[in-house]
């Protein structure tokens, strides 16, 4: 009986020290959805793969809507070196994106530049959320910012209130570019 013990006791430390600091997503991570962008046309998130992705839920009617502003100049910044913003609006907060997609671009193009890929709105938040969402975890407002890896996998998860500048968020794109 020793013997499987101190087995079961290799087993579980081999897995335990395969994790690191990752999430629990592995494999193919989550981008293996087609997701149409806001001209309707569809977008295969696969061929994101090999770049590092900010995911973002947006509306454009929220206090943290500047942030679009902030979101661009990263993205200027970085898309180069190999990353990409993915916008995806949502009126699942206090109805803060009440726009249709053509006017939703309209706004993101007139206000703020926004040059990114963004997507067609969607739901993000319960049972009707895109399945995308349901695999990154539910958001807690708009502008929440989920940092996936090479692979599309999961790696940190940023709150709203972290602006697109933040030290914190930078460097950890940084760390994956």
């Amino acid at each position: 009986m020793p013997a499987l013990s101190l087995l079961a006791a290799l087993a579980a430390l081999a897995l335990a020290s395969c994790g690191g600091d990752e999430e629990p997503n592995t494999g193919q991570g989550v981008l293996h959805f087609t997701v149409p962008r806001l001209n309707g046309e569809p977008d295969d998130l696969s061929r994101y793969r090999g770049k590092v992705v900010l995911v973002v839920n947006t509306a454009s009617e929220c206090g943290f809507t500047p942030q679009f502003a902030g979101l661009e100049r990263l993205y200027d910044a970085r898309r180069g070196d190999g990353f990409v913003i993915l916008g995806f609006p949502a009126n699942d907060f206090a109805g803060q994106e009440p726009r249709s997609n053509d006017r939703i671009a309209e706004f993101c193009r007139a206000n703020f530049g926004v040059s990114f890929p963004m997507f067609a709105k969607q739901r993000v938040t319960g049972d009707g959320a895109h399945a995308l969402f349901k695999a990154l975890g539910e958001p807690d407002w708009n502008f929440n910012k989920y940092l996936l890896d090479r692979r599309g996998r999961l790696v940190e998860r940023f709150g709203a209130g972290t602006e697109p500048d933040d030290a914190g968020l930078t460097g950890r794109i940084d760390s994956l570019l």
